[in-house]
């Protein structure tokens, strides 16, 4: 069921050094994932980053509350793409980050051409697996212990490039019950 209630915002920060039809696929591929509409537009600036000058790198919590705030009515999620460096503090470098059953999430295409980009397809196949594994973290679905599933936690673009773009059954249920709750608070 989709509506204009249920769209989700791909916002790219600025010039990605990708082509558009890249964006695109992964509009479609959002799209048919979750069953929503999908919008792509710019909804900040890349001005607007947290760049910290000591990292070098953009603070993507704060971020994340700035894209929050900008997020249009009509958007149930946002997802905002960018070639700049993530970071938080615990981490040296994220390839994305989300508000857990929050609307607004970030991803990096900054670190996945590191060492193992062959082709375009690859590249492509990275940003969709993780925009789809950003934006169900706004759904509420936490990090998965099968490699497998596109939940996975990964550490390295070696297993971003095995883990699958498709949930396993245990998260595909978790999802399907927090899109159906969703559902019904907008019907309401």
């Amino acid at each position: 069921m989709t509506s204009k209630e249920h769209t989700i915002v791909i916002s790219p920060i600025g010039d990605l050094g990708i082509g558009g039809e890249l964006l695109e696929h992964l509009a479609r591929e959002i799209g048919l994932f979750f069953g929503y509409n999908t919008d792509i537009r710019p909804i900040i600036e890349e001005k607007d980053l947290t760049f910290d000058p000591i990292r070098k790198q953009v603070y993507s919590t704060t971020l994340l509350d700035i894209l929050s705030i900008a997020s249009p009515p009509e958007a149930v999620k946002l997802l905002a793409i960018t070639k700049a460096d993530l970071f938080i503090p615990i981490f040296t470098h994220v390839y994305g980050e989300a508000q857990l059953g929050g609307k607004a999430c970030i991803l990096s295409t900054y670190r996945f051409k590191d060492g193992l980009y062959p082709d375009a397809q690859t590249f492509l196949s990275r940003i969709v697996k993780e925009a789809i594994h950003e934006l169900s973290h706004t759904f509420s679905l936490r990090h998965c212990r099968d490699a497998a599933c596109v939940m996975h936690y990964c550490r390295s673009m070696k297993e971003v490039d095995r883990k699958s773009k498709q949930l396993c059954r245990y998260c595909a249920v978790l999802l399907r019950d927090e899109m159906e709750r969703l559902s019904k608070l907008n019907a309401a």
